[in-house]
């Protein structure tokens, strides 16, 4: 039986249509964020890069940056603690749960931002005056603190569920853990040491993937926020934007910048760890 070998024009083809693609796909991405460039040095009186320069001075910049940045990470340790350890016990010990485990961890998709908000507020605010004094109150005090929102992380928690979940199931689908564990049980190895140094190293890009995701959701979700009254780097663009909108365009095309960027780390990562891998 003879074997086909794709010809030169039909890689010349696939070529120019891949090249047509990522062409459409840059002048989409690309004009908008240009154009958002050039309004925001775009000053009556000429060009200006004011907007850029004084980013480091605006009153609350750095500190809605720190606030957002702290959230961003307990958001991710919350997450990776909650969710790699219940989906390993899961594959090892207890598969018929997998069903049960994908629908709670996907429910919070199906509850918007502002009903979720709503909720939380509800329950923050419920608790009779003779519960003032006991540690139960004191613990929803303590959860509302406006230095450090940790009501906001559990929101962010549970809005961050679902694009966690999907990357490190991805990640575990494409790894036999129980296999894995076997091995270094056989070797000696406890099962502390299997999962830290078996079965999490295999993860790195599960990992890498839902800690980027969820960094993102966090660098960029503003409904909780405002709706909760606190003030991270989201709310306080758009609190600049409403008195300086050239500085608002300015913070907003940095911070997707820097999640650019941040993704393209993530890739550079995954690749250096395939090469590894393969070699």
């Amino acid at each position: 039986m003879a074997q086909l070998t794709p010809t030169r024009t039909g890689r010349a083809k696939v070529r120019w249509w891949r090249g047509a693609v990522l062409g459409i796909a840059g002048i989409y991405f690309v004009v908008p964020l240009a154009a958002a460039g050039y309004f925001s040095i775009d000053e009556p009186q000429g060009y200006s890069f004011e907007a850029y320069t004084g980013l480091l001075s605006a009153p609350g910049f750095l500190d809605s940056l720190w606030l957002t940045l702290g959230l961003a990470v307990v958001t991710v340790l919350v997450l990776l603690l909650l969710l790699v350890p219940a989906l390993i016990a899961v594959r090892l010990g207890a598969p018929k749960l997998r069903p049960v485990i994908d629908v709670l961890c996907t429910l919070p998709l199906v509850v918007p931002p502002v009903a979720l908000t709503a909720g939380l507020i509800g329950v923050l605010r419920w608790g009779p005056d003779y519960l003032m004094d006991t540690p139960f109150f004191q613990t929803f005090v303590f959860v509302q603190d406006p230095d450090f929102p940790l009501v906001l992380v559990i929101a962010y928690v549970l809005m961050g569920l679902p694009l966690a979940y999907r990357a490190l199931d991805a990640g575990l689908r494409a790894v036999d853990v129980r296999t894995l564990v076997e091995a270094a049980r056989n070797c000696g190895a406890s099962w502390p040491r299997a999962v830290f140094t078996v079965v999490l190293p295999n993860l790195r890009g599960a990992l890498l993937n839902a800690s980027f995701l969820t960094l993102a959701l966090v660098l960029g979700e503003f409904t909780a926020a405002s709706i909760l009254g606190y003030q991270p780097f989201p709310v306080w663009i758009y609190t600049v934007g409403n008195s300086q909108a050239h500085m608002s365009v300015a913070v907003s095309i940095l911070s997707l910048l820097i999640t650019w960027l941040l993704l393209l780390l993530l890739a550079t990562l995954g690749r250096e760890r395939h090469a590894k891998t393969t070699s």
